[in-house]
């Protein structure tokens, strides 16, 4: 009996070591610190999109302890701002803040994730993404790239653009060089303009140098801080290429495979953070960005004539029908987002644009 009871103590003894190592093992991955580093297509600590990569960062950081920390690196520091998607899918940053449009040349599918002429507004492409499907079909088209896609902010409805000419017809469209990326460049080129794409960064001196005739960026809480009222002569609305663009927080695959599922937790909660903190800063930013426009500097705001729009419309639906022809997951893209867009339309008649109505009166 002697003998029995010191073997059993022994296994006893042995298995409590085992389990204190494992415990240990675990404690230590749980405390790892992860060091990643975030590229942007933005200056650094531009007002509104380059600040969202910045609160992810800081968010991220906070939420984890201190456990995943994350260098935010604005355009042209790090990699060139058209070259955030190739550094993130290739590992050289784990993390990358744009928009979806600018990549075009990976896949023409892409536009349909930042924003949709005469499409869905921010609202609606958050509801889209999150419980229509959306962000299933966006994380398959990237996947071929070894890219995770998250939205990452949205502007809100945004302006038409800054103009030096006139626009009174159609017409007047032809010949103009005009910065606007994405979709709506596809249009402006079908309307008979040259549709140009350049960072934010250059926007300013092209305008003010003759380079381009016009451009669009966001609205005036991010125009406002550029400065184009002073290289342009009218502002033109609505923004009917960029009804609801959403940015992008996109990350290696790989790299977020490396983290524990607690962090990938955090990475995501902190995008969803951030996604919609960004609405709500442009939300209040904008109002009071578009008096100073005004009332301080005299920008002259125009709309956008009633058949210019119309035409616009018409040529946005081809361009939307071509690009549903390019591809199986094009065309998989463009009925998702028609049919959430049909039904959207459908309540917001008696909601929200019932609503718009009713408070004018």
């Amino acid at each position: 009996m002697r003998i029995v009871m010191f073997a059993l103590l022994a296994l006893l003894i042995s298995g409590c070591g085992k389990n204190s190592v494992e415990s240990n093992g675990g404690a230590a991955e749980s405390q790892q610190t992860f060091k990643w580093k975030l590229v942007t297509t933005w200056p650094k600590n531009y007002p509104g999109l380059g600040t969202a990569p910045e609160n992810f960062a800081n968010k991220v950081a906070a939420m984890s302890g201190g456990r995943l920390q994350i260098k935010v690196f604005g355009a042209g520091q790090l990699v060139p701002a058209f070259e955030v998607f190739d550094a993130v899918s290739q590992g050289t940053a784990e993390m990358g803040h744009g928009a979806a449009y600018y990549w075009t040349g990976k896949s023409k599918a892409t536009g349909f994730f930042t924003s949709v002429p005469f499409g869905l507004n921010a609202q609606e492409m958050n509801g889209w993404l999150h419980y229509g499907g959306g962000l299933e079909l966006w994380r398959e088209l990237y996947e071929p790239f070894n890219l995770v896609p998250f939205a990452g902010g949205s502007t809100g409805v945004q302006m038409a653009g800054w103009f030096n000419r006139e626009i009174n017809s159609i017409a007047d469209i032809k010949g103009l060089k005009m910065r606007i990326p994405g979709l709506g460049g596809d249009v402006i080129t079908r309307a008979g303009g040259i549709s140009v794409t350049m960072p934010g960064g250059e926007l300013y001196t092209s305008m003010q140098t003759g380079v381009i005739d016009a451009t669009e960026w966001v609205g005036p809480y991010n125009d406002l801080a550029f400065g184009f009222h002073q290289v342009a002569k009218y502002y033109y609305y609505p923004g009917w290429h960029e009804p609801g663009p959403i940015l992008e927080l996109i990350v290696n695959k790989d790299a977020l495979a490396t983290l524990p599922a607690d962090l990938q937790a955090i990475v995501e909660g902190a995008a969803r953070a951030v996604n919609q903190d960004m609405l709500d800063e442009y939300t209040a930013r904008n109002n009071t960005a578009l008096v100073e426009l005004i009332d301080t500097h005299g920008v002259d705001v125009r709309k956008l004539p009633d058949d210019v729009i119309v035409e616009l419309r018409r040529l946005s639906q081809e361009v939307l029908e071509e690009l549903s022809a390019d591809s199986d997951i094009a065309l998989r893209i463009a009925d998702s987002v028609k049919a959430f867009q049909k039904q959207a339309t459908a309540y917001h008649g008696i909601s929200e644009e019932a609503y718009y109505e009713a408070r004018k009166q």
